[in-house]
């Protein structure tokens, strides 16, 4: 794991040489808080709790997660440095994943930066950490999903904004496939079987189990399966880059 994580400092120091790591951690914590104090009602709810904040983190990962995904692999192929990248002495694997926890440890940091919320929480009531732990839990690895998919879809095209499209498709589709709506879409035609599958790859239903404080192991199981089918078909992609 050593070249993995040779490769996690050179892409994290990328994102911190630029602006747009600053950029998206003003823009991050700004629509976070003004979501939660607004739209959220958090003082009007009246509840020393951070539903109101969690909450919005499945759409507003929807947008910023695509924006930091979309420049792992497109950029890399435009500026033709991938060609470079790929002569290291190191499994493709090793590189893509590398380059995955650059982004997901960059997400943790801004999302890490929140925590005046939750000390402001704690200061208002009596809310229960364990809960708060649990949704913090849950939105990282939820985030994690989400980089997965647009690090896969990044590794097709060397054109970011159609990455960012892309990606950000996808992940609507992965949130939204639980809600209601697109259930009753199916409930006319489609088998039970067919409407627990769909429901049950919805982003919004595993993370909303986490967000109540309960740590399910098929919830992880769940966000975890997304993060390793498409790190895979990631790597597959890069791989074929480099045979070609």
């Amino acid at each position: 794991m050593g070249n993995t994580w040779v490769i996690t400092k050179r892409e994290l120091g990328a994102y911190f040489s630029t602006p747009l790591a600053y950029v998206f951690i003003v823009i991050f914590l700004a629509l976070s808080g003004a979501l939660t104090f607004f739209m959220g009602a958090f003082f009007d709810r009246g509840q020393a709790d951070l539903n109101s904040f969690f909450s919005f983190h499945p759409w507003i990962y929807l947008f910023l997660i695509p924006a930091v995904a979309m420049r792992l692999w497109s950029e890399e192929r435009k500026t033709g440095t991938v060609e470079l990248l790929l002569t290291l002495p190191m499994p493709t694997w090793q590189i893509v994943i590398g380059k995955y926890m650059a982004a997901w440890i960059f997400v943790a940091i801004a999302l890490a930066l929140t925590f005046p919320l939750w000390i402001t929480v704690n200061w208002l009531g009596d809310p229960d950490n364990g809960v708060i732990v649990a949704s913090y839990i849950g939105s990282l690895v939820m985030a994690g999903g989400y980089l997965a998919i647009g690090s896969c879809i990044s590794a097709f095209t060397k054109n970011q904004v159609i990455a960012f499209i892309l990606a950000a498709v996808v992940c609507f589709i992965f949130l939204m496939s639980g809600v209601e709506i697109v259930q009753a879409f199916f409930q006319p035609w489609a088998p039970l079987f067919v409407l627990d599958a769909i429901q049950s790859m919805s982003f919004l239903t595993h993370f909303n189990g986490i967000v109540r404080g309960v740590i399910d192991l098929r919830d992880l199981i769940y966000f975890g399966s997304i993060i390793g089918v498409f790190l895979y078909a990631n790597a597959a992609v890069i791989d074929l880059t480099r045979g070609s």
